[in-house]
């Protein structure tokens, strides 16, 4: 009997061994392919640039303050796009990080059990719903609003978009920064309450710093997702090819030159390799950022491992 019994825990071990081998070949053939296809993406994006870094180069197009890419003489300077992307990104993120900071704090140290759940649940649902429906709403509430408070002569502008882009970029940095200040170990908290601090003051004295990589990853995170998001500035920033001196102009982005012209252009001209360009800046962009927030993230999971 006692025979049968370690055969049964020695036939336990070895599955259990097996399985193990088999999630851990599992794991790094999807992360291969992950990294294979990132790899792949960006040899595409420099294959089809080519011909317009030889022609024209990458200054004179990063840095180029006109975009007629149909006129006689074509320009394709991306300073226009750029400028544009960099209005509606600082309007963003100057709604979502201080709100998704605040939601966040809210949610893991003050909110109960019920009301973070719920909040959570609310959170994930706007993380799904398409930037498309928040196109629509910025078109329709919006727009009008911001022409009649800033007495505009349309709402269409760079700061209505970064509205709208700011509300697509919070249930990323609320999730993120949720979790990472609910990742701080109890005994700080503990102790901060111990010291007679009340919870607002553990929570700004001792929970947001201590989580502040975390927060950081998220912004960053948020970041890149108001640099990349399409539909939205396509559907609300007005989309005018001029350098925008102020938010409450007409202003278009790097994602949306791109999502608007390509269809329109010829396959493997000038013009169709100047986009592939832009195509390529953002990519690059958008790596290094996120790039960036991973290694913050994990000093931060490094940190609390100690």
């Amino acid at each position: 009997m006692k025979s049968a019994h370690h055969r049964l825990d020695i036939s336990r071990m070895g599955f259990s061994r097996t399985a193990d081998v088999v999630a851990r070949t599992i794991i790094s053939v999807v992360a291969w392919v992950a990294i294979v296809i990132l790899a792949g993406i960006a040899a595409f994006l420099i294959q089809n640039s080519l011909k317009a870094l030889q022609e024209l180069g990458l200054w004179h197009m990063v840095a180029g303050s006109d975009w007629f890419p149909t006129s006689a003489n074509a320009s394709f300077g991306f300073l226009p796009a750029e400028v544009g992307s960099i209005w509606v990104t600082a309007i963003a993120l100057m709604l979502c990080v201080p709100f998704g900071i605040l939601a966040a704090i809210y949610l893991s140290e003050f909110a109960n059990s019920r009301v973070k759940e719920v909040g959570k649940t609310i959170i994930e649902f706007m993380a799904a719903v398409p930037s498309v429906v928040f196109g629509l709403i910025g078109m329709t509430l919006l727009v009008p609003l911001i022409a009649r408070i800033f007495d505009l002569s349309s709402g269409l502008t760079g700061f209505t978009a970064g509205l709208c882009v700011g509300i697509v970029c919070l249930p990323t940095i609320i999730s993120i920064s949720e979790d990472a200040m609910h990742a701080v170990p109890d005994e700080l908290r503990q102790g901060a309450l111990a010291l007679g601090n009340n919870r607002w003051q553990m929570a700004y004295k001792v929970i947001v710093p201590a989580a502040s990589s975390g927060i950081f990853a998220a912004v960053m995170l948020g970041l890149g997702r108001a640099i990349g998001e399409t539909m939205v500035v396509l559907m609300v920033a007005g989309n005018a090819g001029i350098i925008p001196t102020s938010p409450f102009l007409a202003a278009r982005t790097m994602t949306a030159t791109i999502a608007q012209e390509t269809g329109e252009v010829v396959r493997g001209g000038l013009h169709f390799s100047v986009l592939f360009v832009m195509g390529l800046v953002l990519f690059t962009i958008t790596f290094l950022i996120n790039l960036v927030a991973d290694s913050v993230l994990e000093r931060q999971r490094r940190r609390w491992r100690r």
